[in-house]
């Protein structure tokens, strides 16, 4: 295991949140291949977002 801390993401959980929602709603809810790609980094990063956030809190 590493001992070096991991990059903050610099978009907030919000601002991610808000990119996936308009990602969903353009595509009518049917994502291409590059959609999903797309889609899914973003919600890696939504995720790590949440954490970064659960974690300043605490």
């Amino acid at each position: 295991m590493s001992s070096t801390p991991r990059p903050r993401p610099t978009r907030s959980a919000e601002e991610l949140n808000e990119q996936i929602r308009r990602l969903m709603l353009c595509s009518g809810g049917r994502l291409s291949e590059e959609q999903r790609k797309e889609y899914a980094g973003l919600v890696v990063e939504w995720s790590e977002a949440v954490r970064g956030g659960v974690l300043e809190s605490v």
